[in-house]
């Protein structure tokens, strides 16, 4: 059994590991339940922007995140079908001065371990893996969970990093999720096997209709990163390699040659389908909260879905510790603080998700002809309200 002053937090990803590590740096015991078998992530890249440093930077994990991330020359836009560059935010040295930290990309494996070895050194943070919670009650003083092994673990709160599918969602609100109609298949290949004639040293996006293909470098130029959506009539079905294969070929068959190349390294084993959720105003029942995915699960449009789980973590560790035993209030301060910030990802994801899929007509060239009037600065004010992080609520400060 765990200490009763202990907070439980299912799910050991980047959020719940995050709000683990916030806990601890302001004294507060929690333990991590984790239902696979040993802790770990699913090895493939993930980009953050500028806003997750304000969180690393407070927890002293931001020159440990440096060394194992890359930073691109820029992130890119280009046209599927003809290969014209149609957007280029530079990330270089004009993009820190204005948003003081960098943007990444890093092997989501090499960032769990950073947080995950965090967490080894901490005596506040107990790790519990192979603990599939499959019940919650909540009794009032406190909360208890059940695990699929039989097991209960009592503590004063339960933290729900459960992910976007999550038990917790479930009890808790009840809704579903909202499939779009797209399969996102994701590759990691050595740099020195790369068969397209590419940028290599940025995030780049090949929009086109009804599909999308990112790749970017990973591990210091070692390896590199390949993600291709696209609209899919089978995307919540199972099928065998060879339609898979049939499906992604018919659908890039007029792409430029490089995305096309890009296609042809794909690995088919990994498929499924893209959804998010809607937002909700209210994560919390009791005693208990939602955070990350659980909570307002984006499209993957911007780029944030992690991010701001690990925003979350640090937020709702803060307004626990200055409400100082009063969950009530500070899960109810912490959805203020949340909600706006989190749904504008939601909503604006998916604006983006239609603007990079636009099929070919007049909508698509309008929309071409518009962005090549943006510029640096136009660009950089668009991203401030995301990239120059959040603020507290006061409760916290």
């Amino acid at each position: 059994m765990a200490k009763r002053e202990s907070i439980l937090i299912v799910g050991g990803g980047l959020g719940g590991l995050t709000a683990a590590l916030a806990l601890a740096r302001r004294g507060r015991a929690s333990r991590v339940l984790e239902g696979a078998p040993e802790f770990g992530a699913i090895g493939y890249g993930i980009q953050f922007g500028p806003n997750v440093f304000h969180v690393f930077d407070r927890l002293g994990l931001m020159e440990e995140v440096l060394a194992v991330a890359d930073t691109p020359a820029a992130v890119l836009m280009l046209d599927a079908l003809g290969g014209r560059e149609l957007v280029r935010i530079p990330t270089g040295a004009s993009f820190r001065a204005r948003f003081k930290y960098p943007y990444i990309v890093v092997h989501r494996v090499d960032l769990h371990n950073v947080l995950l070895d965090s967490c080894r050194r901490s005596d506040a943070i107990e790790l519990v893996a192979h603990a599939m919670v499959i019940g919650f009650e909540d009794r009032g003083d406190g909360v208890a969970v059940t695990t699929a092994d039989g097991r209960e673990f009592a503590g004063d709160a339960l933290v729900a990093a459960d992910g976007i599918r999550s038990l917790f969602r479930q009890q808790f609100i009840g809704d579903a999720e909202r499939p779009v109609g797209y399969v996102a298949l994701r590759t990691i290949v050595p740099i020195a096997h790369l068969q397209a004639d590419v940028p290599g040293d940025c995030v780049v996006l090949w929009s086109g209709p009804g599909c999308h293909i990112v790749h970017y470098p990973l591990r210091h130029g070692k390896e590199f990163n390949i993600v291709a959506v696209f609209r899919s009539s089978t995307h919540a079905g199972k099928g065998d390699a060879a339609s898979y294969r049939g499906e992604l070929e018919q659908t890039y068959r007029n792409a430029h040659p490089a995305a096309r190349a890009l296609i042809g390294m794909m690995d088919l084993r990994w498929r499924r389908f893209v959804s998010d959720r809607d937002p909700v105003r209210h994560w919390r029942r009791g005693r208990g909260v939602l955070i990350g995915d659980a909570a307002h699960a984006p499209l993957q449009s911007l780029a944030q879905g992690a991010g701001m789980a690990i925003e979350d973590g640090l937020c709702l560790a803060e307004v626990i510790h200055a409400a100082d035993g009063d969950y009530g209030s500070a899960f109810a301060c912490f959805e203020a603080a949340r909600i706006l910030r989190t749904a504008r990802v939601q909503l604006e994801s998916r604006a983006l998700w239609r603007f990079y899929h636009l099929d070919e007509g007049i909508e698509r060239d309008v929309r071409n002809a518009a962005i090549a009037d943006w510029d640096e600065a136009h660009m950089f004010n668009c991203l401030a309200w995301l990239y120059d992080g959040f603020a507290l609520p006061a409760l916290a400060r």
